[in-house]
């Protein structure tokens, strides 16, 4: 039984991470892309209503769940036979958390200033706010792109690794 639960939260967290890891390459590669191509306003409209959208459950279930379920398993492969797989895990721990790091250090701050700025219709200098936004909020989301993908490596070969132990 402990076996079903070690391989379980191991599946869970590469499956977790390796769709966050999705969300921000989806990110860097198309919708920022894309929206770099707009006029400012809708820049701002859009960024707005994007940052407002994704604070739902399915979301956090994925966001929350990378760091849950790697920890999980983690302390699931502390034991007996594991311990080939549990650098891995502990290396995918570490990524994850940085990903965090950057997301609450700085793109959830740039979100919430880009919010503060209020409607935009309303605001008065819309090239300012997004001047302020847009490049820095691109950087860190791609270097959390990076680290959760990294991320998501380090539990594939985890998986690989708990697979050929059993």
């Amino acid at each position: 039984m402990l076996e079903l639960f070690r391989g379980g939260a191991l599946a869970a967290a590469t499956l977790t991470t390796g769709l966050m890891a999705g969300l921000y390459y989806a990110y860097a590669i198309s919708v920022m892309l894309g929206l770099s191509m707009t006029d400012d306003r809708t820049f701002v409209s859009a960024m707005q209503q994007i940052n407002v959208a994704i604070l739902n459950p399915w979301f956090f279930v994925s966001f929350f769940g990378a760091l849950v379920f790697t920890a999980l398993a983690g302390v699931l492969h502390l034991h007996g036979d594991w311990r080939a797989v549990l650098p891995w895990i502990a290396a995918a721990l570490v990524l994850y958390v940085a990903t965090l790091v950057i997301t609450f250090g700085f793109n959830v701050p740039l979100n919430n200033e880009l919010a503060a700025a209020g409607d935009p219709d309303r605001i008065a200098d819309l090239a300012a706010v997004r001047e302020r936004f847009e490049a820095s909020w691109v950087r860190w989301n791609i270097a959390r792109a990076v680290a959760s993908t990294a991320a998501f490596g380090c539990l594939t070969w985890a998986l690989v690794l708990h697979g050929r132990a059993l």
